[in-house]
């Protein structure tokens, strides 16, 4: 062996002989891996993290984005004629129940708090706790949707329907497609109340409610603009 080197070793797994191999001295010794137990790339992510927001909520904000342009759209197109219009209500045109709907308004805006509280037990491991917030928000739902219900036969009785020109048109396309949401909104809640009951269930569904809190918390954000422009404007 010349002077200046050193033999290193390695063993051959077929054949279990020793194989001599040189390296010069003061090199840098052969890379032998990480001591065991330890990530080889401390600076990769540790995929047990998971993404930031779960695929299931990224969904959800995307439907939300969607349902977001589509009112969007109904809503401009209300300010088209709202704005072009002489007279808002036209004449002859009966007006909007204002007292009952600020009432209304403050049902729905009440049942958020009721969703957050069925949410915060939901994560705390309440199933008490959480099957109230569901049946108070579901039932608070309800009733908004039962006095905006008679509210409507009342104008309908007094002559304001959707053949009766565009004010009747824009009305119950708008007011009516948020009240089509609300129904879909009470019945998921009807559902996760009731899937609920058992506290051993899945995660999916678990994050199923969460994602019905997501779409009720939307019905109920939009309900005060469009109850600032269709009626109070």
């Amino acid at each position: 062996m010349p002077r200046g080197e050193a033999v290193g070793y390695v063993v051959d797994v077929g054949t279990e002989h020793r194989i001599e191999i040189p390296a010069r001295v003061g090199a840098p010794p052969p890379f032998t891996g990480p001591p065991s137990g330890q990530d080889p790339f401390p600076w990769s992510p540790d995929p047990r993290t998971g993404p930031p927001v779960s695929n299931a909520r990224l969904g959800m904000l995307i439907f939300l984005a969607f349902e977001g342009m589509f009112f969007a759209g109904l809503i401009g197109t209300f300010l088209v004629f709202r704005l072009g219009s002489q007279f808002w209500p036209p004449v002859g045109q009966p007006r909007l129940p204002i007292l009952v709907t600020w009432a209304n308004t403050a049902i729905l805006l009440f049942s958020s708090w009721t969703m957050r509280n069925g949410l915060r037990a939901m994560r705390k491991g309440d199933r008490d706790g959480l099957m109230t917030g569901l049946s108070w928000t579901a039932l608070l739902g309800t009733a908004f949707l039962i006095v905006q219900g008679s509210e409507w036969l009342r104008l309908i009785r007094h002559g304001l329907t959707l053949s009766a020109g565009i004010y009747g048109a824009t009305f119950y396309t708008l007011i009516g497609c948020h009240g089509l949401h609300v129904l879909g909104a009470v019945i998921w809640l009807l559902i996760a109340r009731f899937g609920s009951r058992d506290m051993r269930c899945s995660a999916r569904r678990l994050v199923g409610v969460e994602l019905c809190g997501m779409y009720w918390y939307f019905v109920v954000a939009l309900w005060p603009v469009l109850f600032a422009l269709v009626y109070l404007s």
